[in-house]
Parts: structure tokens; sequence; C-alpha cells
């Protein structure tokens, strides 16, 4: 028998195709119980035809990422804030910042410890955050108080006046605090100095004073200074003052008054208060030389 009989089903050597097995056969051991299932149609021969070549995709090609890193502007937009100062001023501006935040974070921890109860630090570095603190940055609570203030406090000053012929001239009192509510009624935005100099000159003094006014510690001294240069100010640019001395005097002494009464009660109240004014009048102070120069002329 050659190698090309057909009716062996053996492969006769490596390469020999094997020839497919009858259609009974194909699929069914030879020691299967079930029964023969008849065959179906025919399956149509499908011809081999020419491989399809692959269409070519139309879609652009994917951008292939750089590795190169990012410029931190884009080539031809200027730059702007810091960024566009050479390094060395910003160096210098990074510096002005540190310094600018470490003011604050100071200002933040002085205030807390002055508004904050008596501790260990306040107890060792109490005089440091006094120093710190007075008298531009001082704390007043009295607006969140469960008694706020029912008085009406106005600060007089009157002025002697060294005139030409070297005769000394007493002018009558000015009421200073009226001057500022009549600058600050009917003013949508009026100054700090309006609203807050002169009382809180006023509280500051009465705050290092006895009911005597003699000083109590060392603060005492430097509210009287403190008071009679606002007062010698305020006199230099008073009109009323100009007038009495013709502009021609110099202030060699001053002297304050607090003039105190109390807010009447509404109409609805049956509360009885008296408004009768009482005065606490400072002794004369005398205006050394240099405060002097900057009074009235």
């Amino acid at each position: 028998m050659d190698a090309y009989d057909e009716g062996s089903n053996a492969r006769h050597g490596p390469n020999a195709p094997r020839r497919p097995a009858p259609p009974a056969q194909r699929g069914a051991p030879a020691d299967s119980t079930e029964p023969d299932v008849p065959p179906g149609p025919p399956e149509p021969d499908v011809q081999p035809g020419p491989e399809q070549e692959p269409v070519a995709s139309l879609a652009p090609p994917e951008p292939v990422a750089s590795l190169a890193p990012p410029e931190p502007y884009p080539p031809g937009e200027p730059r702007t804030g810091i960024a566009a100062l050479s390094p060395r001023y910003q160096v210098g501006v990074a510096l002005a910042l540190a310094v600018v935040a470490i003011g604050v974070c100071v200002h933040i921890g002085m205030t807390f410890l002055h508004v904050a109860p008596a501790n260990t630090v306040t107890r060792a570095h109490g005089e440091a955050v006094d120093d710190w603190i007075y008298p531009e940055f001082e704390q007043n609570w009295k607006l969140f108080a469960p008694n706020p203030l029912q008085q009406n406090i106005s600060i007089q000053v009157r002025a002697g006046v060294r005139g030409p012929d070297g005769m000394t001239l007493t002018t009558g009192w000015y009421d200073l605090s009226a001057e500022d509510g009549r600058a600050i009624d009917g003013n949508l935005l009026p100054s700090h100095t309006q609203q807050n100099e002169l009382r809180r000159a006023w509280d500051f003094f009465v705050a290092t004073h006895d009911s005597e006014n003699r000083p109590v510690g060392l603060r005492g001294s430097l509210s009287e200074s403190y008071l009679r240069r606002i007062m010698v100010l305020r006199l230099d640019r008073d009109d009323a003052v100009r007038a009495a001395t013709g502009s021609s005097g110099v202030i060699e002494r001053v002297q304050v008054r607090s003039r105190t009464s109390n807010v009447p009660p509404p109409e609805w109240s049956r509360e009885k208060v008296s408004t009768t004014p009482s005065y606490r009048e400072l002794p004369w102070w005398r205006v050394p030389q240099d405060e002097a120069r900057g009074g009235v002329r």
C-alpha cells in the first residue's frame, strides 16, 4: 500500500497532513452509547479568498508627550507681579514680607497677652506688654460691658497767653468735646482723631491719677504730657483763641477740666437721676518752650 492510499487514515510522515474523518465519525468517540443523530444540511463550502488589507485610519496621529519639563511661562507672554522683578529685587520683596509677617505676629501676640487673664507670661513680662500696647493700641471693652456708660463727659480747656506787650491774658473755657461732636455730626466718615483722641487721652489720665490729681506710677507723668500736648495743638488750631489774642500770643500755661453729667432717662421711664453737671478741674500746667512754639502765635 503506497503513501497515497485513501483508505488509510494514518499519517505517513512527519509533514504529511491528516485527512479529515468522515462526517459520521467526526466529533463522536468510538465508545459513545448515545444514539446517532442524523446529519443536518451540509455546510456551504467557503472558498478562501484573497486576504483583505487593513484600511488605513484617517484619524490624526496622537501627539507624543514631550519629556522636557514645561516652561513656567509660555514663550512671548510677559511676566507680571513679583516674577517680573530681577532675582535681587525678589529677595528684597521676600525679606520685606517676612518682616511684616513677623511684626503682625508679634502685635497679635502682645494684644492677646494684654487682654488675656493674668498668667505666667504676663507676670514675668507684663511691663514689656504694657510698653507695647500703651497708649496707641490700648484695648477697651466697655462696649460689651453689662453696665455701659450712662454719662456725658466733655473736656474743656483754657490757656494763659502772653501777648507782645509781655502781659498774660487768660482765655475763657473752650469745650473741645463739643467741637468734636459738631465735626462728627452729619459726617458719614468722621476721622478717628475726632472720635477718640480726646476721650482716650482723658481716660488715660484718669486711670493713672488719684482723686487728688496726683500721678500714680511712672505712667502718670506720661499721661500729663500727652494730654497737655493735645490741648496746645487744639488751641493752636482754634480760631476763637486766635481772635482773642490777636494771633500774636504765645501759650505759657494751660488748665484742663472735665464736665460730667448723667444721661437723662427716657420719657417713659420712672427713673429719677440728677442732671446737674459736676466738674473736675486740674491744676495749671506750664507749657515748655518747645511745645509753645507749636502753640498760638
